[in-house]
């Protein structure tokens, strides 16, 4: 049986780096099976996904040896370790509206999603109450300064282990700092038939140009925002008459229909990444 482990690695660029760090790995007998890396104004930023055959494998060994080489080169090195057979634990990340929320944790409650809520996370107190609804712990991290923020919900995702992160109808818009440490591990759902109409006020700007078909997108979060990689997508027909109040119900609806798919798709499917294009293999 083999071990697992996600590693990021986010520092001012040097040379070096990827060296220092997968040579590290090599001696401690691990397989490297993906590595991507970037660098954005002077920013390096890699993840990698290392494997471990059970005799290989020592955790707090390799954990004290990145630390030290994390140190050694000034950069910020997190591993997180994963056991294919254990349920993943995620995220969920809220800002007022219900919906998508309440599918996921309904689905939860049901036993047909999967997997387990380790904690909520709202930039308003208010959604405290409907997590409460369903047992869930919460926390609320307000988004008014977004790096102070951004920390916050970082250190709560570390505290609680957490395998993917879920973006329930969050109205913030997430840093690439952010992202990259859950490389293809972020599930947003966009109330568009993406590319068209992005943006919080996509239903507004369908119904304003007068379409015939509305929809959303469930994707990745990647460095481009509404652009990630697309998981799922649902469309529905515009009835003539339809008023824009109708729109947004039918369209809410939807939303929480397609991420919950996109969810259980991710979970129960491997999705590969190729090029900005999700495949199912």
């Amino acid at each position: 049986m083999k071990k697992y482990a996600t590693i990021t690695v986010i520092g001012r660029d040097k040379t070096g780096v990827i060296a220092r760090v997968t040579n590290y790995l090599f001696e401690q007998h691990a397989n490297i099976e993906e590595l991507e890396e970037q660098v954005t104004r002077g920013q390096f930023s890699m993840t990698l996904q290392a494997s471990w055959a059970k005799k290989n494998f020592n955790a707090a060994q390799i954990r004290d040896g990145l630390a030290g080489l994390a140190a050694v080169l000034g950069m910020e090195i997190k591993v997180r370790f994963t056991d294919p057979n254990r349920r993943q634990r995620f995220a969920i990340l809220v800002t007022k509206e219900p919906r998508c929320f309440e599918t996921l944790a309904q689905a939860v409650a049901n036993r047909s999603l999967k997997a387990d809520p380790a904690i909520v996370i709202g930039n308003y107190a208010s959604f405290e109450s409907i997590a409460k609804k369903f047992k869930l712990p919460f926390a609320c991290v307000p988004w008014e300064d977004r790096a102070n923020a951004e920390l916050k919900a970082l250190k709560i995702l570390d505290e609680h282990e957490v395998d993917f992160v879920v973006l329930a109808r969050f109205m913030k818009i997430l840093s690439p700092n952010f992202v990259w440490r859950y490389k293809n591990k972020i599930i947003n759902i966009h109330p568009s038939l993406l590319p068209s109409f992005p943006g919080p006020q996509a239903y507004r700007q369908a119904y304003e140009h007068g379409v015939k078909i509305a929809g959303c997108t469930a994707h990745f979060v990647d460095m481009h925002l509404d652009e990630g990689p697309i998981i799922a997508q649902g469309s529905f027909h515009l009835r003539p008459g339809m008023t824009l109040p109708q729109i947004v119900e039918t369209g809410q609806k939807l939303e929480a229909k397609v991420l919950l798919k996109a969810v259980k798709s991710y979970l129960l499917k491997h999705l590969d990444v190729y090029w900005g294009t999700v495949n199912e293999v």
